[in-house]
């Protein structure tokens, strides 16, 4: 929905929360339903009703389980049957500094500031393992903002005593914890909170008349950052850019005016713009995120504007080009389909309002926000929180360098005539062996985010991973995938859960860049020779339909599995005789954890 993609107009937000609840809830959308406990210092039913638009407009639906007014601490010491009973998918903490029970006073010893803050910070961090023991779910929760006034003056953040420099060394002890331990994510509303202006922010009057710890109106931005926190831990991000050239990476047009025309640079304030908006379009790359071009233009002249020597982005910087005359929406559909990603998983950087609206009549789910004024365009990709990163592995790091590997493989493919050959010629090697600890982060990073190829769609936290992997009742595996071309990192997971001499299939995923190289028969081969190894006897398999993974409908079938069962919802039951396999892949060469 429009009203919901920044930047947003929050007083209309505030004014039409019920009708814009009941047009989203009417939209006919499937959307993720996940339980959030919000645990809060402060009065939090209208933030509530607020981060629910947002979510929904991630495609989340939430219920929400709230604590009583400042019973936050209680809550998570001691839950109630109902909170227990509630079962939070994330728990979120919404404090602020009006809840720092204590601050140092003028007449304080160092030593004594320091015993304040340990206890203070002692206090959240023994909720925190609380919650997490109970629960073993995500918590996002709040740093401090600064205070509203500076008892010091500017010595305020200086001196040990100062509020100031007290709640910016708790934040930093919140910071350290969150660095330690997974499935902790810090809400930064001390970030945001300065953005919107503390003034406003922290006025006085909201907290003595309504017990609300930010002004009324900053409402809307408080949820929409929460929001994207709670939408990336449950794999909805974004994953690529698709980028226009003139007027958006540089001023001007490489086709009427000549690369040496085009502004961009050091030379006068404009180029100076699209210089730093360069900049940071391709430090997105060391995220993950993949870089595309789409622009109505001349490749040759697209190429020339991509090297003009002042600029930051090169033409290698691009997995795709697409520099032609065809409907932009056509070309990212293209792209989408290059890349094995749905086209809702692309955001379309154009500064041209008519392009836009184009894409995003002709793609459902393709973000396309409002590009007005070069000097705004960082701002603008930034607060949408398109990338909002909860994870960050070392397949993050090199998800261009694998993109841009399977544009190399398409290129190889159409050289030869036999499929077969052109697999063998790949030079494929795989692990797949059971899980190791430096690749569970991947593994759950995989489970959120993998929607197409995913038989069942379960979603796992850090936490629950862990649990998976550290139980004998689950035979697990993962699967990397290397060719001559590249890494393409751990691309592929299985679980499933042992029940005597049958292994029920709870998980069946992998990654779309590697489809059709046969990668899903190697973890089957090796899945059947683990179960042999156990005295599994039969594999049943299960297929959930969702509205992205119909590519996987008769995966089972393939496998050779028996339908044994379904329903008129498209659920099915499938099962294999391990006795009766045999192997099927015969193009990548497998090896375990021990002799990687």
């Amino acid at each position: 929905m429009f009203e919901l993609e920044y930047p947003f107009d929050s007083a209309y937000i505030m004014k039409k929360r019920k009708s814009i609840r009941k047009t989203l809830l009417s939209d006919g959308s499937t959307r993720l339903k996940k339980n959030i406990a919000v645990l809060g210092g402060s009065t939090t039913n209208d933030i509530v009703t607020v981060m629910e638009l947002f979510l929904l407009n991630m495609g989340i639906e939430p219920t929400f389980y709230q604590s009583e007014y400042a019973q936050y601490w209680q809550d998570a010491m001691f839950p109630g049957e109902e909170l227990q009973n509630f079962n939070p998918d994330i728990v979120f903490i919404h404090t602020t500094n009006r809840n720092i029970t204590a601050f140092p006073n003028v007449t304080d010893k160092p030593e004594e500031v320091d015993e304040l803050l340990e206890k203070e910070f002692g206090r959240y961090k023994q909720m925190w393992n609380a919650v997490s023991e109970r629960f073993k779910c995500p918590i996002i929760q709040n740093n401090f903002e600064m205070p509203f006034y500076r008892l010091m003056g500017n010595k305020d953040c200086s001196d040990y005593r100062g509020r100031e420099n007290f709640i910016s060394r708790l934040n930093m002890k919140f910071y350290e914890y969150s660095s330690q331990v997974g499935n902790f994510y810090i809400n930064d509303i001390n970030y945001i909170s300065a953005s919107y202006g503390l003034k406003e922010w922290s006025n006085p009057l909201y907290w003595n008349m309504y017990k609300y710890a930010l002004c009324f109106a900053a409402i809307p931005e408080f949820a929409f950052n929460t929001a994207n926190i709670v939408k990336s831990v449950f794999g909805k991000n974004k994953k690529a850019l698709a980028l226009d050239l003139d007027n958006t990476l540089w001023g001007g047009v490489v086709g009427d005016d000549g690369v040496e025309n085009i502004q961009i640079g050091q030379e006068t304030g404009v180029a100076q713009s699209y210089y730093e908006f360069q900049n940071y379009i391709k430090a997105h790359k060391d995220l993950g995120i993949m870089l595309t071009v789409c622009s109505k233009n001349d490749e040759e002249n697209a190429i020339a504007g991509l090297n003009h020597p002042e600029g930051v982005l090169k033409p290698d910087d691009f997995i795709i080009v697409k520099a032609n005359w065809e409907n932009k929406d056509r070309n990212i559909a293209n792209t989408a389909a290059e890349l094995n990603i749905l086209p809702e998983a692309i955001v379309f950087v154009d500064d041209n309002p008519a392009e836009r609206e184009i894409v995003k009549a002709q793609l459902q789910g393709v973000k396309a926000p409002t590009m007005d004024g070069v000097e705004n365009y960082i701002q603008t990709l930034d607060r949408s929180g398109f990338f909002e990163v909860t994870t960050f592995s070392e397949d993050d790091l090199k998800r261009n360098e694998m993109y841009k590997a399977n544009v190399q493989r398409a290129a190889q493919q159409a050289t030869f005539e036999n499929y077969e050959d052109y697999l063998l010629s790949l030079d494929m090697n795989a692990v797949i062996d059971d899980f190791i600890p430096m690749y569970i982060q991947r593994i759950t990073q995989l489970s959120n985010k993998s929607n197409q190829f995913n038989v069942t769609t379960k979603r796992y936290t850090t936490a629950e991973m862990e649990e998976v992997f550290a139980s004998d009742e689950y035979i697990r595996l993962y699967g990397k995938l290397t060719d001559k071309f590249g890494d393409n990192g751990v691309v592929s997971v299985v679980i499933g859960k042992k029940d005597g001499t049958t292994l029920n299939m709870e998980l069946w995923l992998m990654s779309c860049r590697v489809l059709k190289r046969d990668m899903e028969l190697a973890m089957l081969d090796t899945l059947v020779e683990k179960c042999r190894e156990q005295g599994i006897e039969t594999i049943k398999g299960y297929y959930y339909p969702t509205a992205k993974n119909g590519m996987v409908k008769e995966l089972y079938k393939f496998f050779g599995f028996e339908k044994i069962s379904g329903d008129e919802e498209g659920n099915t039951v499938w099962q294999l005789n391990v006795a009766d396999y045999v192997k099927r892949n015969n193009v990548i060469r497998v090896h375990g954890n021990g002799d990687a």
